[in-house]
């Protein structure tokens, strides 16, 4: 043994996590026995469970599940990662949410998708969309709040909006008892919720039930300049102009593009 051999450290192997299970034989097409819904959805239950309560459709669940295209080839898997993901069912494509709201927690179930039902939503997947199979075991929900309404002046500032020179528009919903503005660079804690002018809520931290921190020069312009208005305990809602968005064509996946409105809650300056 060359001298001082023994006292080289071993390092340990790195252990594999759970593998990717193959696609189903029957991914390419559900079997006859399969359940349909008037939707196109088709299912097909691989573990019953004793548990009658099923997710509303807006609550929160928790999941195990692997996604293919229908031709076999992989979308996305929670396997790997070694525990649930959680999801709001209102982000879910809506054949997977309407899934799950048939199933019972610790069921799992197979899902045929037609491409009709898997255009947008969670998983996300590369390419155009079309049908794919997903396998899922529901291991727990959370009842979350009602939707949030849509504000009726989502389409455009009101007269009594004020405006500052960038375009930024914006009204106090809500005075609090705060005596200190947040500076450019300072975190703060906020609840938020964005729609697009149309009416769609693309986000919001009250619905996930947990408030956001960040700092304010890692934001959107509209929203740096907009929360430095604000004391803690404020409530507003901002108008933001596309310039000080994401741009028509947003670099960061997922971000909506144009002209977007938030209701922001200023909680903390941290």
């Amino acid at each position: 043994m060359p001298l001082g051999a023994a006292a080289q450290p071993i390092e340990p192997l790195q252990s594999a996590g759970p593998a990717v299970p193959a696609a189903p034989a029957d991914v390419g097409a559900a079997p006859a026995q399969a359940t349909k819904t008037a939707s196109g959805l088709a299912w097909k239950i691989l573990a019953k469970s004793d548990e009658a309560a099923r997710p509303g459709a807006h609550d929160k669940v928790s999941v195990v599940f692997t996604a293919w295209t229908s031709e076999g080839d992989l979308i996305d898997s929670s396997i790997p990662d070694g525990e649930p993901r959680s999801f709001v069912m209102d982000d879910l494509m809506k054949g997977f949410a309407e899934g799950l709201r048939l199933m019972a927690k610790g069921e799992k179930r197979r899902l045929w998708i037609p491409a009709a039902l898997a255009s947008s939503g969670r998983p996300r997947r590369r390419g155009p969309a079309g049908a794919c199979v997903i396998d899922v075991e529901l291991v727990d929900f959370v009842k979350m709040p009602d939707p949030i309404p849509v504000p009726e002046d989502v389409d455009a500032a009101p007269a009594d909006a004020k405006r500052t020179s960038s375009g930024l528009a914006y009204k106090f919903l809500k005075h609090g008892k705060g005596k200190q503005h947040p500076k450019a660079d300072s975190t703060v804690e906020v609840h938020y919720t964005g729609w697009t002018p149309d009416g769609h809520l693309f986000d919001s931290s009250v619905r996930r039930g947990q408030p956001i921190s960040f700092p304010l020069n890692g934001v959107i312009k509209g929203w740096t300049e907009g929360v430095q208005l604000m004391v803690v305990g404020d409530k507003e809602r901002f108008w933001i102009p596309c310039a000080l968005a994401y741009g028509d064509t947003p670099s960061r996946p997922g971000a909506p593009a144009g002209p977007l409105v938030f209701d922001v809650e200023l909680l903390s300056i941290q």
